[in-house]
């Protein structure tokens, strides 16, 4: 089953924000049995939005578009998608409701404009947003489906996972679709795809392996597709279990987590805890860590040094080893490390300096 996705608003196309939506939705479409044919976006402007609508029609057979369906004049898209389809306007009562609603409870006026979020094209099925004023709406149309969502990421999200999904497994008799994920480090993605040949090449024709690369990474995926969920699940995690026997010496983790939580994981199962010690990292390093619900029974914390007072006081790093080798030296970090295990009593610490920057620092 192939879909598109249009994102509409001309902020992505002059890189204002980043589309973080189409990642997201392709991700989760994906899981369903959906394969995103083609993502496009385009301008605020009817004549290329019912371009992108004519060219996704005749490759997919699910359009999900996000973007445009704010009250102001450059928000289009519902405007747009009434022509399109040739269906008039008409104010969906229970959507106005919930926009008055969400007003009496911020006990702030309503204005015309406010009011408009309730129009809808006559003829498509109206699904209520109840994290905002825009409704989403669902067209069937000749056997295809066209869905237009509010394109703020946690409006889209919530109509996605509660409405949109749950929708379309019910519309189409999809296939599932496994995937195990085996994080690896220490080697590049051609070593590793070398010493793995033979089992690649032996894959049943339904499962494959993609390798993704990312600096001192590498995740090895594997991707089942068919109608039994139990039985591809069993293939996948033998299939994996082979390649983990193969380079176990690398594998860090198995499963599709950062390597921050696969280090976390493996510390707290070992009953280990952990500090930082950064310098032009500026307590990212921490940020990682923290970022991860539990770390706090492994990352104790860490300091933030990167002024050589800060390093001496902080880190008891010694002036004679900052002023003889430089901030970013071996001698330096060595230093810092034994400053953070000594002063924020953890098993292991994580020391960082470097050039940051053209001017050094």
């Amino acid at each position: 089953m192939l879909a598109e996705i249009i994102t509409i608003g001309d902020e992505i196309l002059i890189g204002q924000i980043v589309d973080t939506n189409s990642a997201w939705m392709g991700k989760e479409l994906n899981k369903i049995g959906i394969s995103v044919k083609q993502i496009t976006s385009v301008s605020d402007n009817a004549e290329h939005i019912i371009e992108a609508l004519e060219e996704a029609q005749k490759r997919a057979n699910i359009i999900l578009i996000t973007g445009g369906l704010g009250p102001t004049k450059d928000d289009i898209t519902k405007l747009t998608l009434s022509k399109y389809f040739n269906m008039p306007l008409r104010r969906d009562a229970e959507t106005l409701a919930h926009v008055e609603g969400l007003f009496a409870k911020l006990n702030r006026p309503m204005i015309d404009l406010n009011r408009r979020q309730a129009d809808v094209p006559d003829g498509c099925t109206v699904i209520q947003n109840k994290n905002g004023t825009a409704p989403c709406m669902w067209f069937d149309v000749d056997g295809k489906i066209i869905v237009s969502m509010p394109g703020v990421p946690f409006e889209m999200m919530y109509l996605m996972e509660d409405e949109i999904l749950p929708r379309l497994q019910k519309a189409f008799k999809l296939p599932f679709i496994v995937h195990k994920t085996i994080l690896t480090i220490g080697q590049g993605e051609s070593f590793l795809a070398q010493q793995i040949e033979d089992l690649e090449d032996a894959l049943p024709s339904h499962i494959k392996l993609a390798y993704l690369p990312k600096l001192g990474q590498v995740r090895l995926r594997l991707s089942a597709i068919g109608n039994d969920e139990v039985a591809l699940k069993a293939e996948v995690n033998f299939q994996a279990q082979k390649i983990i026997e193969r380079v176990n010496t690398f594998v860090a983790a198995e499963d599709d987590v950062p390597l921050e939580k696969a280090i976390l994981d493996l510390m707290k199962i070992n009953g280990l805890t952990l500090s930082t010690a950064e310098s032009c990292t500026g307590g990212y390093i921490a940020h990682l860590l923290t970022q991860h619900a539990g770390s706090s029974v492994v990352f104790a914390g860490g300091a933030v040094a990167y002024s050589y007072d800060l390093k001496e006081s902080i880190l008891g790093v010694r002036h004679q080893t900052l002023t003889e080798f430089g901030a970013v030296s071996e001698q330096t970090v060595k230093e810092m490390a034994e400053g953070a295990i000594e002063h924020f009593k953890t098993d292991y610490t994580i020391a960082v300096s470097g050039i940051a920057g053209p001017d050094g620092g």
